[in-house]
C-alpha cells in the first residue's frame, strides 16, 4: 500500500522575515502541496509568539481554499479548550459550505500559548465542561445531530454543508489516543511533539483496541512527524540542527513542549509556579531520498499507518520547499508490504 503524505504547517517566523512573510511561505508551501500532490495541507494555532504567525487558523484555512483547488485544507489544530463548540461548528460549516469536501477540522489539547495568552483567550472564566464533552458537542453540531436530552436539542450550526467537516482529534499520549478511539474519531499522533516512537506505537495499539465502532467508523491513524530531506546526510542533519524539543515540567504536574528554552522559561513565569526545563533531541526523519524512504517504510510497518503528517521549519524558506519536493520523489510510489 502506498505512503500517503499530508502537511502540517505553523506558518515559522524566519529571522530577519516578518509575520506577513511566514504567512506568505504558508500559502506558497499549500500551492507547492497541492502541485506535489499530497493529500492534505494543516495549519496550526499559536498565540502571542514572535516564532510562529498562525493565531487563527480558520481565518487562514479560508484564505488557502481560495488559493487551491482540489487539496483538503484543516486544522492541526483548533485548540477548543478556548471556545465554543457551536462557534466552532459554525466556522468551519461556513469553510465547508464554500469549499465542498475539502475542510478538515483536527481538534488540540495544547494551550496554544503561555499562560498570559489562555488568561485572554478565557477572560470570561474557565469553562467547567470537559475538552471530551466539548469534542461531542462539536461533533454533534457538525453533523446536526444534537441529542434529544441536550438543552439546546434543535439548534443548529447554521449553514449545513453537503459534506461536513471532517473532525481528527490530535494529541501526543496515550490519553489522547483513549479519547479518539472512545468517540471513534480520527486520530493523529503527535511525534514530533512527543519524539518516542515507543509511545506512538503505544497509543495507536490502544486507540485501535479499543476503538467505539458504534457509530459505523473505523479506526483511522495518522503520525504527524518532523522531516528534512536533502541531497547528501550531511546536508539533512544540518538542516536540523538548529532545532531542539524543550520541554517544561511545572510543579502542578503539567508538561507541555516549546519552541525554544526562551519560551520555556517565559512560560514558567507566566505560570508563577515552580519548573523544571528539559532539552531533547527532536524526533526528525531526515536524510536523503533512499534513507528517508526507508524510515518511513518501516514506520508503516510497525504502526500500521499509511498516512504521514510532515511539518518542517527549516530555513532559509528555498531549503524547506526543496526538501518537501525531495521527500515527495522519496515517497511517489514507495509501497510496504501489509
Amino acid at each position: 500500500m502506498a505512503i500517503t503524505i499530508s502537511v502540517l504547517d505553523q506558518s515559522p517566523i524566519y529571522p530577519g522575515e516578518t509575520a506577513a512573510d511566514a504567512l506568505a511561505h504558508t500559502v506558497e508551501l499549500a500551492r507547492k502541496s497541492e502541485q506535489l500532490g499530497f493529500r492534505r495541507f494543516w495549519v496550526s494555532e499559536h498565540h502571542d509568539s514572535e516564532q510562529l504567525a498562525g493565531s487563527s487558523p480558520e481565518v487562514l484555512i479560508s484564505y488557502l481554499l481560495a488559493k487551491t483547488e482540489k487539496i483538503r485544507i484543516g486544522s492541526g489544530g483548533v485548540m477548543l479548550q478556548h471556545y465554543s463548540p457551536y462557534k466552532v461548528a459554525e466556522n468551519f460549516n461556513v469553510l465547508a459550505s464554500l469549499a465542498p469536501g475539502r475542510v478538515d477540522l483536527g481538534i488540540g489539547r495544547a494551550p496554544g500559548g503561555l499562560p498570559r495568552s489562555t488568561q485572554a483567550l478565557q477572560r470570561c472564566g474557565v469553562d467547567p465542561v470537559s475538552l471530551t464533552d466539548k469534542i461531542v458537542e462539536l461533533d454533534s453540531y457538525v453533523h446536526n445531530r444534537l441529542a434529544p436530552d441536550h438543552p439546546l436539542h434543535g439548534l443548529k450550526a447554521a449553514p449545513l454543508p453537503e459534506y461536513p467537516p471532517e473532525l481528527y482529534v490530535l494529541g501526543a499520549s496515550k490519553g489522547s489516543a483513549e479519547i479518539a478511539a472512545s468517540l471513534g474519531l480520527p486520530y493523529v499522533f503527535s511525534l514530533f511533539i512527543n519524539g518516542d516512537e515507543a509511545v506512538a506505537l503505544e497509543a495507536i495499539r490502544s486507540y485501535r483496541s479499543s476503538f467505539n465502532a458504534e457509530r459505523g467508523t473505523v479506526p483511522q491513524a495518522i503520525i504527524a512527524l518532523a522531516v528534512a530531506v536533502a541531497d547528501t546526510e550531511e546536508e539533512a542533519a544540518e538542516l536540523a540542527l538548529p532545532q531542539k524539543l524543550v520541554k517544561i515540567h511545572l510543579a502542578s504536574g503539567k508538561t507541555l513542549t516549546l519552541g525554544t528554552r526562551e519560551q520555556a522559561e517565559e512560560f514558567g513565569r507566566q505560570a508563577n509556579e515552580e519548573y523544571t526545563i528539559e532539552e531533547q533531541e527532536p524526533y526528525i526523519t531526515k536524510g536523503t531520498k533512499a534513507a528517508v524512504r526507508a524510515k518511513f517504510e518501516a514506520l508503516r510497518m510497525a504502526s500500521g499507518v499509511d498516512e504521514f503528517i510532515v511539518t518542517s521549519n527549516i530555513t532559509p524558506f528555498d531549503k524547506r520547499l526543496r526538501s518537501f519536493e525531495l521527500l515527495s520523489e522519496a515517497l511517489s510510489g514507495a509501497v510496504a508490504e501489509v
